[in-house]
């Protein structure tokens, strides 16, 4: 089994929800994770941001749903961090 620990994800938004409501709300669906938002760029839509996600056993599929839920996409993955673990005999 291997368990995501870390993601860098860079992401277009559009200026709300504003910072604060997107990283309680992306804290609320991924328990146990330290979520970390950065802005990047800013023009008169959207802003650009960096998100740096660590947790135990991120869940990628629903950060994903949870980001486009909020009118947000992912430009990109730029960073992983994962464990694999082996399971007993």
């Amino acid at each position: 089994m291997v368990k995501v620990k870390r993601l860098i994800l860079d992401v277009l938004k559009p200026h709300q929800p504003n910072g604060l409501a997107f990283a309680c709300t992306l804290a609320e669906k991924c328990p146990n994770c330290h979520i970390k938002y950065t802005v990047v760029e800013v023009d008169e839509q959207t802003e650009t941001i960096i998100l740096s996600i660590d947790g135990d056993n991120i869940q990628f599929e629903i950060i994903e749903e949870t980001i486009s839920t909020m009118g947000a996409s992912i430009h990109s993955i730029d960073e992983v961090e994962v464990i694999g673990s082996t399971s007993p005999a």
